[in-house]
C-alpha cells in the first residue's frame, strides 16, 4: 500500500503544484483588488461565478485527455496520444471561442442577477477580460493533459510557475497604475490573467512542438493531425461526461455565490474569502486525483484490475489525510487568512464563520474529487455524473438556499448545503469505484 502512496504522490506532485498556481493567481486578484475596497472583491466573486461553469466546461473536455493517453501507453501504442491532443484541443478550443464570444455579446447580464449596481458595474469589464482569458487557458489545458498523461508532468508545473510573476507584474502596473500604464482596478486584473495565460499557453506549444522529450510521439504527424469522426468520438465520450460533472460542481459552487451576493456584497466578499482559500487546497485534491487517474488508465489499458483497485484505495486513503489536514489548519487559521484579503471586521467574521464550514466538508470534498478521477480512470463516467447531478443539485443547491432564506442562516446555510452536497457524492463516487474494481 505504502508503495503506491509514494507512486502516486511521485507523479502527482508537479501537477498539484501546477494546479495550485493556477489557483493562485485567482487569489492574487482577488488580494490585489481587496486591498482597495471589499466591492472590489465582491465583484471579482461575482464574476469568477459567472465564468466557472462556461470555463469549466471548457477545461471538463480536456480531462478526458490524460486517461486516453495514459490507456493508449498501457495498449503500447505510441501513435494514438498525439491524435488525441490534436482532436481534443481542437474541441475546446472551439467551444471555449464559443463562450468567449457569447460573453462579449451579452455581458450587460451582470444587471439582471440582483447583486448591487457597484457590483455589477465593477464587473462588466472584467468579465470580458476573463472571457477572452478562456480561450488561451482552455487551449494550454488541453497540452498539459496531454504531458501529464505521458507522465511528464514537471513541464506544466514549470510553466505555471513561470505564469506567478507575470501575472503580478501585470496586476501591479494596470490595477494601481504604474510604470506608465492606465489605473484599471479590477478591470487591470483581468489583463493581467489573460496575459499570464497567452504566455504559458504558447510556451508549452513551443516545447510539445519542437522538443526533442515530445519527439516519439510527433511521428507521422500528417495522419495524426487529421480530423476524423472516430477520433473525435473518444474525447466527447469520456470529455462530456466530465465536463458535466465539473459544470455541475462548479456550477453549484456559482449559484451558491450568486444566492449569496443576494445578501449583500459582504457576504459575498466573505464568500469570495472562503472559496478562494478553499480552492486553493482543493487543487492538492485535484492533482492527486489526477494522477491516481492516470495510473489507474495505464492499468485499465492493461486490464490489471488488481492494480487499478490498489491504486484506487491507496489514493483514497491519501484524500482522507489530506483533508484532514486540512480541516484543522482551517479551523486553526479562520480569523488569521481572511485578513490577507480584506481587513473590515464585518467581512473578517463572515469569512471566518464560512472557513470554519469549509473545515467540516474538507474530506468528503478530497474524496470526492479522487472518487471522479478514479472512476474517470476506468472510462467510467455515465453513473457518476448523475450521482455529481444528485448530490449538488438535489440535495446541495435546495438545501442550501432553505436554511439560508427560509431559515434565516444566512450565508452560513448556503454553504451548510454544500456541505451536504460535497458528503453525498463522495460516499456515492466511492462506493461505485470499490463496486467496479470489485471484479
Amino acid at each position: 500500500m505504502w508503495n503506491e502512496v509514494k507512486a502516486t504522490l511521485r507523479l502527482g506532485w508537479p501537477i498539484i503544484l501546477g494546479n495550485m498556481t493556477q489557483i493562485a493567481l485567482g487569489i492574487i486578484d482577488s488580494a490585489m483588488v481587496g486591498a482597495i475596497h471589499s466591492s472590489q472583491l465582491a465583484a471579482a466573486s461575482f464574476v469568477n461565478n459567472l465564468i466557472a461553469l462556461p470555463l469549466i466546461l471548457s477545461i471538463g473536455l480536456t480531462t478526458a485527455i490524460s486517461p486516453l493517453v495514459a490507456s493508449a501507453l498501457g495498449e503500447n501504442e505510441t501513435h494514438r496520444p498525439m491524435r488525441i491532443l490534436f482532436n481534443g484541443a481542437l474541441i475546446v478550443t472551439v467551444m471555449s471561442l464559443v463562450f468567449a464570444v457569447g460573453i462579449q455579446l451579452g455581458v450587460d447580464m451582470v444587471y439582471y442577477f440582483g447583486q448591487d449596481r457597484i457590483v455589477a458595474d465593477l464587473s462588466r469589464p472584467y468579465l470580458i477580460w476573463m472571457g477572452w482569458g478562456m480561450v488561451p487557458m482552455s487551449i494550454f489545458m488541453a497540452m498539459k493533459q496531454f504531458a501529464d498523461g505521458l507522465g511528464r508532468t514537471r513541464i506544466p508545473m514549470y510553466l505555471a510557475l513561470l505564469s506567478i510573476p507575470v501575472n503580478v507584474l501585470v496586476n501591479y502596473a494596470f490595477i494601481f497604475g504604474k510604470w506608465g500604464a492606465p489605473r484599471m482596478e479590477l478591470e487591470g486584473a483581468g489583463v493581467g490573467t489573460v496575459a499570464s495565460r497567452i504566455v504559458i499557453m504558447t510556451a508549452i506549444f513551443w516545447l510539445i512542438a519542437y522538443s526533442k522529450g515530445f519527439a516519439p510521439y510527433r511521428q507521422q504527424l500528417s495522419d495524426q493531425l487529421q480530423v476524423r469522426w472516430e477520433r473525435l468520438q473518444d474525447v466527447f465520450r469520456i470529455g462530456i461526461p466530465a465536463s458535466l460533472q465539473y459544470g455541475m460542481e462548479s456550477g453549484a459552487f456559482a449559484v451558491s455565490g450568486i444566492m449569496t451576493g443576494w445578501l449583500g456584497y459582504v457576504q459575498q466578499a466573505a464568500h469570495q474569502i472562503a472559496i478562494s482559500i478553499a480552492s486553493f487546497t482543493f487543487m492538492v485534491s485535484v492533482g492527486i486525483s489526477a494522477a491516481g487517474s492516470i495510473r489507474v488508465g495505464y492499468a485499465y489499458g492493461k486490464q490489471d484490475w488488481k492494480q487499478a483497485r490498489s491504486v484506487g484505495t491507496s489514493t483514497f486513503y491519501i484524500a482522507a489525510a489530506y483533508g484532514l489536514a486540512c480541516a484543522i489548519f482551517f479551523v486553526i487559521g479562520r480569523f488569521q487568512l481572511p485578513l490577507l484579503f480584506n481587513d473590515e471586521p464585518r467581512v473578517v467574521d463572515y469569512a471566518a464563520v464560512l472557513l470554519f464550514l469549509t473545515a467540516v466538508f474538507q474530506i468528503s470534498d478530497s474524496v470526492q474529487a479522487i472518487g471522479v478521477g478514479l472512476l474517470r480512470g476506468i472510462q467510467d463516467v455515465k453513473v457518476p455524473t448523475f450521482f455529481v447531478l444528485l448530490a449538488y443539485w438535489v440535495i446541495g443547491i435546495p438545501s442550501g438556499y432553505a436554511l439560508a432564506f427560509w431559515q434565516g442562516w444566512d450565508v452560513a446555510g448556503i454553504w451548510v448545503g454544500l456541505v451536504l452536497g460535497l458528503s453525498a457524492s463522495a460516499l456515492l463516487l466511492t462506493v461505485r469505484f470499490l463496486r467496479l474494481t470489485r471484479r
